[in-house]
């Protein structure tokens, strides 16, 4: 059959959660279309049921992630990077129809989305050292204080940046041992979708990270009340909405992360997520573990350690 006879083989786009690609339970899709207006794909508009289903999933991988050591965490998400990179292609065409972009513009992007996942790396063995440490106390005693992740993170992705920023609130959830719930953009939800096919190709195991596409505010709400969710970043919300999670979210004391003023009105446009990201995200969803241990006596001078 020639080339100009071929007919073209459509993308289906799938859920990610569990590390596994359902539709959603619902069987809804609906229309995603590029800036243009423009017909792109049909993507699943999830349900309440998978947000819980993804909760489940994010809760069992949690034990498992959490103790893995940071050095290991790090290896993953490099490999995180290399598979991005060898499918730079196919997300520059994504980024390009979703975010109106050129395509070199939108190369850009996703070069920066693939050094985000690099930098956060290279973060995990090394954010304890600068949010833990020996403590000095009045005492025989040795008083350390250590960060431990806080668990299961909901995460409202941007609603403009569909990628760059997508990999910018998640890294940094997974970095530090969370796993994540992840509602993609509404508007621009085939990047996220695809990166749930990476996460499945690299050494994410499953569950660490879900990524759900549909109507923001009827996934986040569920997500925001749910008793087994330990905290929510409200970056994809408006400032509306975002009011609305945060006091669904104080029914069992959530960490909330709220969005930077220049994210308040839920679109982002004007935050520039090719800035340097800094560890105010990396510190958001860490607990603080205070250990206190006697020094103990070495023989009759007294003298301790």
């Amino acid at each position: 059959m020639s080339e100009n006879n071929r007919l073209g083989v459509f993308k289906t786009y799938k859920l990610y959660v569990g590390g596994k690609f359902p539709r959603s339970e619902s069987g809804r899709v609906y229309e995603v279309t590029d800036s243009k207006g423009q017909w792109l794909a049909n993507a699943p508009q999830s349900s309440r049921k998978d947000a819980r289903d993804a909760v489940v999933a994010a809760r069992k991988a949690f034990g498992g992630w959490s103790g893995a050591t940071a050095y290991n965490r790090g290896q993953v998400l490099y490999r995180v990077a290399e598979m991005l990179e060898g499918r730079k292609e196919q997300f520059v065409r994504e980024v390009a129809a979703s975010e109106g972009l050129s395509k070199s513009k939108a190369a850009a992007v996703v070069d920066a989305a693939i050094d985000r996942w690099v930098w956060y790396a290279g973060w995990t063995d090394k954010i304890g050292q600068i949010s833990g440490g020996a403590n000095p106390v009045a005492g025989p005693f040795f008083n350390l204080s250590t960060p431990e992740p806080t668990g299961v993170v909901a995460v409202l992705a941007p609603q403009k940046s569909s990628l760059l920023g997508l990999v910018s609130v998640i890294a940094p959830v997974i970095a530090t041992g969370n796993t994540a719930v992840v509602i993609a953009s509404a508007d621009a939800p085939l990047p996220a979708l695809s990166l749930g096919e990476v996460l499945a190709t690299s050494d994410v195991p499953g569950g660490v990270v879900n990524i759900l596409s549909g109507a923001t505010a009827e996934l986040a709400a569920p997500l925001a009340a749910h008793q087994d969710v330990n905290a929510i970043d409200l970056t994809g919300a408006g400032a509306e909405l975002a009011k609305e999670l945060e006091i669904a979210a104080a029914d069992n004391l959530k960490r909330v992360l709220r969005p930077l003023p220049a994210e308040a009105d839920g679109s982002d446009a004007s935050t520039d997520w090719l800035a340097a990201p800094g560890t105010h995200r990396l510190t958001a969803f860490l607990e603080t573990k205070t250990v206190w241990h006697p020094t103990g006596a070495l023989g009759a001078s007294g003298s301790s350690y």
